[in-house]
């Protein structure tokens, strides 16, 4: 336990050591399974976004760019990805195509860092993991208890975040912790995490990318008002969201090609016909850009409710505004206009609705 204690102090001093120029980055692979198949590694690049495309030889490459600050950064293939933390000199990447736990990473003391803590929260993480496979065969009678079972894994993950960003705020490994909880947790949970963190890392170009994300994260925060966005529905009449003023309106973010978001129609169809006679009705906005699957969707899953698109995919306006980055999500409005519950699903949506409804 000392020599972990040790180890990871040593690597978050290396990891929040002050990087103000562009250094040499440089990662040797050899991916097996990769033939000579194209690959793309996304990163940022002076404060932007960019991507590389990589061409591997029998599965061997040699990737070179300047960066002026460790970060986490994300290699794709057409069907997989993996993500790991670089920084500046050489590192080695090693793995098959598609089996994410053969990747192996060394050169880096911030990808040593990542694993150091993964592998301290693995007895959290495998039940999760456990609670979210039996959530697809449990008994509709059981599926709240699982939830709930969930919901306590998770705020315990969130809890041993918390104490780590406590103890390393200036490690550019917390702020990734922080930066990815913005993808799905909600801005109340997400802003205590933030707040932990050091202004040092919060002034490098990922912290700087993290702060504009709160902001956006912030609209959807309990309490907010919902600006009046106009989006056309299925036959192209535009709808007005202020048009729901006075009712309970539940917000569903989804899209035909999201498996999730199919499987929980279902759920809500159950929801909407338990208490649409009560004051309470659903939105679908969609994330399609494809019209006539949207369309295909809708029919098939017998959806009764007004579904409204700007065929944008994930750039929609609505969710887009809202910085929602992964779907399903939801919002539950309430008849003044202003966000009362969020990502609500499965059995815990007929919950809150019964508190609320019932």
């Amino acid at each position: 336990m000392k020599t972990l204690k040790l180890s990871l102090y040593l690597i978050t001093i290396f990891s929040s050591v002050n990087f103000g120029f562009a250094q040499n980055v440089i990662v040797k692979g050899d991916l097996t399974g990769s033939e000579d198949k194209k690959f793309v590694i996304s990163y940022l690049k002076e404060g932007e976004y960019t991507k590389d495309t990589i061409q591997p030889i029998e599965g061997k490459f040699t990737w070179r760019t300047k960066m002026d600050e460790p970060q986490k950064v994300n290699l794709y293939f057409k069907m997989s990805y993996f993500d790991f933390f670089v920084e500046p000199g050489t590192m080695t990447l090693t793995g098959t195509v598609g089996d994410y736990e053969s990747y192996k990473v060394t050169g880096s003391s911030i990808q040593d860092e990542a694993e150091a803590y993964y592998k301290s929260i693995s007895d959290i993480t495998q039940p999760l993991n456990e609670a979210y496979q039996e959530l697809h065969s449990v008994a509709e009678e059981n599926k709240l208890t699982v939830e709930k079972k969930i919901e306590d894994l998770r705020a315990l993950r969130d809890q041993k975040a918390k104490k780590y960003i406590a103890k390393n705020p200036e490690s550019m490994f917390s702020l990734n912790l922080v930066s990815d909880k913005t993808i799905v947790n909600d801005y109340e949970d997400v802003v205590i995490l933030y707040d932990l963190l050091d202004a040092k890392v919060l002034k490098t170009n990922a912290g700087k990318k993290l702060t504009e994300r709160m902001k956006i994260l912030k609209r959807s925060a309990i309490g907010a008002s919902i600006p009046n966005f106009v989006q056309k529905n299925v036959k192209g009449t535009p709808v007005n969201l202020s048009s729901y003023k006075g009712k309970y309106l539940f917000i569903d973010f989804w899209a035909s090609w999201c498996g999730p978001c199919r499987a929980e129609n279902p759920n809500v169809l159950k929801a909407y016909n338990n208490y649409k006679d009560k004051n309470f009705t659903v939105l679908g906005v969609s994330l399609d850009n494809k019209e006539d699957k949207w369309k295909q969707a809708i029919e098939k899953d017998n959806l009764p409710w007004v579904q409204i698109s700007d065929l944008k995919g994930f750039e929609n306006e609505i969710s887009t505004y809202f910085g929602i980055r992964a779907i399903p999500q939801t919002l539950l409005i309430s008849p003044e206009g202003s966000i009362i519950a969020k990502n609500l699903r499965g059995a815990m949506l007929h919950e809150k609705l019964a508190e609320i409804l019932d």
